[in-house]
C-alpha cells in the first residue's frame, strides 16, 4: 500500500498509527520511492534484528542507551542515530515512553560510503 498522497506528518497522528500489541510497535506511515518512514515505540525490551537498508532513527521522545556494534551511548529527544544497513543495533535500558522515526532508504545492502 502506497502512503505517499500526504506529505505532511505529524508526531501525533502517526503515534495513533502504531498497534495495540506490545510485540508489534512498528507502523510505516510513509513511503516514497526507497524511503519508508515508520514510527516505532518498542516497550519492555528492543528485539531488532540487523536490517538490509540504511536506517535513520530520530528520537521523538525517551532516554536510554542505543547500541550499535560495540558502541553503547546514550540518547535523547531531538537526537539522530544512523546505522549502516547489516549492522548490529538495538535500544536499551529506554523510558517507558520511548518513541522514534525510523527511516529506511536505500537499495538493499545499503549506500557506499561517501569518501571523506
Amino acid at each position: 500500500m502506497a502512503r505517499l498522497a500526504r506529505a505532511h506528518l505529524t508526531t501525533a497522528e502517526s503515534l495513533r498509527q502504531l498497534p495495540a500489541l506490545p510485540e508489534e510497535q512498528y507502523a510505516i506511515v510513509f513511503e516514497h520511492g526507497t524511503l519508508e518512514v515508520g514510527m516505532y515505540a518498542p516497550r519492555g525490551s528492543d528485539p531488532q534484528t540487523p536490517h538490509t537498508r540504511d536506517e535513520v532513527y530520530v528520537v521523538v521522545r525517551g532516554r536510554g542507551t542505543f547500541v550499535h556494534g560495540e558502541s553503547r551511548r546514550t540518547f535523547g529527544p531531538g537526537d539522530l542515530l544512523f546505522v549502516p544497513a547489516g549492522a548490529t543495533h538495538r535500544f536499551e535500558e529506554f523510558s517507558d515512553d520511548l518513541a522514534v522515526w525510523v527511516l529506511f532508504y536505500g537499495p538493499e545492502g545499503g549506500e557506499r560510503p561517501t569518501a571523506g
